[in-house]
């Protein structure tokens, strides 16, 4: 019997070597997978531009002749950013986030070596790419209802990037009740919240025009700054005072729901 020895060829392919580790590697990843799941739920996107643009065009047809007597004011322009605001707020990931902490998704994730920041700075990367698509329709919309852009391209691109990043900032509440809760329902009921945030300011008439405790509650309420951020991008270009004071509001609204979100994220990571 004669046995024949075969030597085998060193295995030198690329795509045996271990993937780049790291966590910008560990955040889109987590982000590629959040995303991936928005064509399965579109459920969770649509009804956002339908109820924006509704609204965008009841208060037109409703309010457009009412304030024909304030001069030069168009009220479409006017209204967009209101609209943008209701459409991309409340739209996060933080549903779909305590589904997986349910099911054992989310203790998996902390068997594995992936950054427990990353788990959510990718699910909130994936939040701020959504609400940034989100605006696009309703501001297409608000084209053919006449709104143009005194700040041009750069001006629509800067009112894209300020609605995403108010979106960011408010669903940081969304992830830490998420966190802390596991209960969707209670994440779902957050949305809530924003109403006084929205109504108790300049959502439908100039800050001029209200008056007593409406006009003092709307000087606290930083979605009046950050409304009139970006109306200054439609009504006068770039107003850098607006636009700062805008990027203040969502900062300090952002520190204190990201302070909460990592907190809930350190607690829940304990707990597990």
């Amino acid at each position: 019997m004669s046995i024949t020895t075969q030597t085998l060829a060193p295995l030198t392919r690329t795509d045996l070597r271990p993937r780049p580790a790291g966590l910008r590697r560990d955040i889109a990843t987590v982000a590629g997978r959040a995303l991936r799941a928005i064509p399965r739920e579109i459920e969770a996107v649509v009804p956002a531009i339908f109820i924006a643009v509704f609204f965008f065009l009841v208060n037109i047809g409703t309010l457009d002749r009412v304030t024909e007597s304030i001069p030069n004011f168009d009220y479409p322009s006017f209204s967009l950013p209101t609209a943008v605001l209701l459409g991309v707020t409340g739209v996060t990931r933080a549903y779909a986030f305590t589904v997986d902490i349910q099911d054992g998704y989310f203790d998996r994730l902390l068997m594995t070596p992936i950054r427990r920041l990353a788990i959510l700075l990718g699910q909130m990367t994936a939040d701020l790419a959504v609400a940034g698509a989100l605006a696009i329709p309703i501001i297409i919309i608000g084209f053919i209802a006449g709104v143009r852009f005194e700040a041009g391209p750069l001006g629509i691109l800067a009112f894209i990037i300020i609605a995403a990043m108010w979106c960011l900032a408010y669903a940081g509440f969304a992830y830490a009740i998420a966190l802390k809760t596991g209960n969707p329902a209670a994440v779902q009921s957050s949305f809530l919240m924003f109403f006084p945030f929205l109504f108790l300011t300049t959502s439908y008439v100039p800050r001029e025009q209200l008056s007593g405790w409406l006009d003092t509650v709307a000087g606290l309420n930083p979605v009046t700054y950050i409304l009139e951020g970006e109306r200054s991008l439609i009504f006068e270009g770039w107003n850098w005072a607006e636009l700062g004071k805008a990027l203040l509001a969502i900062s300090i609204v952002g520190a204190v729901s990201m302070a909460m979100c990592f907190a809930s994220m350190k607690g829940r990571i304990k707990k597990g």
